[in-house]
């Protein structure tokens, strides 16, 4: 009777893990991906490339303006400061939602780091992110990519699997997990934005000393074409996706972007401001879901925003 009881056990298990859906197996950045990746990053000089090695994270990728994957000097010229997803549809996140994958390489610390920066952000705006089910067709798959390392991500949404670099901490520092600041930096470049200091009217805020800057790395101060400049939003100082003061600099005491306003600081990376939230509830159409949503978002950046 007890050996009738335990083979039936068995049966009953072996049914159960028949009708059961295996668990999918967990994403790992793809060799297509890597061998893109490395277009991205621009040919300095062996020194140069040293050098990158020891600056800011957002900077040591060595892609275009440091950061920023797949982009070249021709398509850059075509996009704002959002991408114009009127003009390129398919770059925008389908129905506000980004399925996402953290990496089991990173600390449970580090997780729950870059867990506070989606939470932010789908706060903040209308942006709702989600955990890869395996099926999902686009992705965002957060990753410490070890060559280039660094912090960095593609702009908007590019199809299939998106790999985000954020560098977690080693013996040299933080990187690009000191906070929730740099990976809100990057995850708003997936979802479509570029650097604050790329705009057209950039000159009229700030001072970019050209004699500062590493010369092979000007091009990385390049604006946009004023027919190219987005958004009804005054220039923000407090931009999180603004360069700081010392961005490619020559030196210590060689700023590269001073700000024209006496009191104004660049390059705070411990949140969104008042206008990179209404920048991003702009741009995915959550301020016409319903007058509700209008005024909940309005309040969240008015409140919330730095």
């Amino acid at each position: 009777m007890m050996h009738c009881s335990g083979l039936m056990l068995i049966v009953m298990l072996v049914a159960y893990s028949l009708a059961s859906p295996l668990p999918k197996p967990m994403p790992f950045p793809e060799i297509s991906s890597l061998s893109f990746l490395q277009k991205s990053v621009v040919d300095y000089d062996r020194n140069v490339q040293l050098n990158l090695k020891q600056a800011d994270p957002e900077v040591s990728p060595g892609m275009w303006e440091g950061d920023i994957a797949g982009l070249s000097f021709d398509t850059y010229y075509t996009w704002r400061l959002g991408l114009r997803f009127e003009v390129f549809p398919e770059r925008r996140w389908k129905n506000a939602t980004v399925p996402y994958h953290i990496s089991h390489k990173y600390s449970s610390i580090d997780r729950e780091t870059i867990q506070t920066a989606l939470y932010t952000i789908g706060l903040m705006t209308c942006i709702d992110f989600v955990p890869y089910d395996g099926d999902a067709e686009d992705y965002l798959l957060i990753w410490p990519v070890e060559e280039p390392a660094g912090c960095w991500s593609f702009i908007g949404r590019t199809g299939g699997q998106q790999v985000l670099s954020l560098q977690p901490p080693d013996s040299q520092g933080p990187k690009c997990l000191g906070g929730p600041g740099k990976a809100i930096h990057e995850t708003l470049h997936a979802l479509g934005i570029f650097h604050e200091q790329s705009r057209a009217d950039r000159d009229d805020y700030v001072t970019l000393n050209r004699e500062n800057v590493i010369k092979p790395f000007l091009h990385n101060f390049a604006k946009q074409s004023l027919v190219n400049t987005t958004y009804d939003f005054e220039y923000d100082y407090a931009s999180i996706m603004h360069y700081g003061t010392h961005f490619f600099s020559a030196g210590k005491d060689k700023p590269t972007l001073v700000p024209k306003r006496r009191d104004a600081r660049i390059g705070q990376r411990d949140g969104l401001s008042r206008t990179d939230c209404y920048k991003v509830n702009k741009l995915y159409g959550c301020f016409e879901r319903s007058p509700y949503e209008k005024l909940k978002y309005e309040s969240f950046c008015d409140i919330l925003g730095l």
